[in-house]
């Protein structure tokens, strides 16, 4: 590991012109226009892990190919990791905001050392390149790999990865694993690793209310015609009552209760509510009373009306009564919750609020339950024991409040549990201008990766 690791610090500049190379290809998954783009990402991908000794190859799909690679020379007895990144990037607008060109790849200073700036220098080029390299150093050092590896690389994981669910299908004798790695996430902090632990699920959903047959003169008919809106907005202020519970009947059946281990990881990491409101323009955690801030954010359910409509929206007034009105809502969830089931519940706590005459319907837009870690596993007692190695102190057990689809897809299609430990900062600007990856996340996330390689063999 040593002579590895020594590899790693020795070509830590070619290292970069590799990922430089990739970061200049705009591969675009949301916008047709860069469809022959995103094929020159995935074949730089497969020619690179190709290079490196894997039997690699396109998959193609009717979207965009994932592209697939197996090195399997550590023999039938050693453990078998299934990584899995994506080549695609959002877009990179606004342009105006960005420093310099968001396809050429820029190495600078930053209050951390030098930073790679670049769409995808995170998200998730970045992070794959890095558990790439990582690779590349132990076949250059010893021959082969620790484990038996394949690789899967999706193209459009940032447009809702439509073609996942037929990639997986389609190559599922191809992907049987032990379990999944995915560095598509976060440190705790610049000099913390992170394992994320647990992902909220989410369930959306639309409830249009109507009444009237049309919109109404509200001084010929205010006072005596039912009003959509007031009955939504009415309706909608029930969802939770003074100290935050959600009122749905049923919704937080099935959930466990935070594990003992968790609980003294978070209150360990001098999580400051109001400081992380205070970026935002807040100060005052607005969810659940008796609970944890950091629970708020990672182990409890939310109900969350994103947006309303109905009646005049224009300038100056307009005196009507409209004749319908709708909202659009989304639940996070957590293990143990049934989206459908929540779904259910919810139009059945509209419809026995509703006035006489008012109607509701109701449109849904995927639903996908919570995750959560075993924390016994032996990947997990590995991956930490790694991480602890390079950093030089425990690996943080977080939670996120946010879903990643693509690992309840492993679940769903290939039976797989997923370890999420990533090398990124919440400050890298994914998704917004000026995206970076500092180069120290970058340099001690291959090295981790290494590490991480040769403890899943034991």
């Amino acid at each position: 590991m040593k002579q590895i690791l020594s590899h790693i610090d020795a070509t830590l500049e070619t290292s970069l012109q590799r990922l430089f190379s990739l970061l200049r290809i705009p591969s675009i998954s949301a916008q047709p226009a860069h469809a022959a783009d995103c094929r020159k990402a995935a074949e730089w991908a497969r020619d690179t892990l190709a290079e490196m000794g894997f039997a690699a190859r396109l998959s193609e799909t009717t979207g965009l190919p994932g592209v697939i690679a197996t090195h399997h020379e550590a023999g039938p007895t050693a453990p078998h990791v299934l990584f899995y990144g994506h080549y695609d990037v959002q877009p990179a607008d606004p342009l105006n905001l960005w420093h310099s060109d968001p396809f050429d790849p820029q190495l600078v200073d930053g209050p951390r050392g030098k930073r790679i700036v670049a769409r995808g220098a995170v998200d998730d080029k970045g992070q794959v390149v890095s558990f790439l390299e990582a690779c590349r150093a132990h076949l250059t050092m010893t021959g082969k790999l620790p484990v038996r590896l394949t690789v899967l690389l999706e193209g459009e994981e940032e447009c809702g990865s439509p073609s996942l669910a037929e990639l997986l299908t389609k190559e599922r004798e191809n992907l049987k694993a032990d379990f999944v790695l995915v560095a598509d996430t976060n440190m705790w902090d610049f000099t913390t690793p992170a394992i994320t632990t647990s992902l909220r699920g989410l369930a959306a959903v639309e409830v249009t209310i109507k009444g009237p047959s049309r919109d109404l003169h509200s001084g010929l008919f205010g006072g005596i015609a039912l009003n959509p809106i007031n009955a939504l907005t009415r309706i909608l202020g029930d969802l939770h009552d003074a100290t935050g519970r959600i009122q749905i009947p049923g919704f937080y059946d099935g959930i466990a209760p935070v594990p003992d281990t968790l609980l003294a990881s978070w209150t360990q990491l001098g999580f400051n509510p109001r400081a992380f409101l205070g970026e935002v323009g807040l100060h005052t955690p607005a969810g659940e009373a008796d609970q944890l801030p950091l629970a708020q954010l990672w182990a409890r359910p939310t109900a969350d009306i994103n947006g309303i409509s109905g009646g005049y929206q224009g300038e100056g007034t307009k005196t009507v009564i409209p004749a319908q009105a709708t909202a659009k809502l989304t639940f996070r969830l957590v293990p143990g919750q049934n989206p459908q089931q929540i779904v259910k519940n919810f139009e059945t706590f509209i419809t026995s609020r509703l006035p006489p005459d008012a109607k509701a319907e109701f449109k849904h837009f995927g639903a996908a339950p919570g995750f959560s870690m075993d924390l016994n596993a032996p990947f997990m007692h590995a991956a930490r024991e790694a991480l602890a190695a390079e950093f030089g102190k425990p690996a943080a057990l977080v939670g996120c409040g946010a879903s990643i689809p693509v690992v309840e897809a492993f679940k769903t299609h290939l039976g797989l549990e997923t370890l999420l430990a990533g090398f990124g900062l919440d400050d890298d600007c994914i998704h917004s201008p000026n995206e970076k990856f500092e180069l120290a996340c970058f340099h001690r996330g291959t090295r981790a990766h290494a590490r991480l390689l040769a403890a899943f063999a034991s």
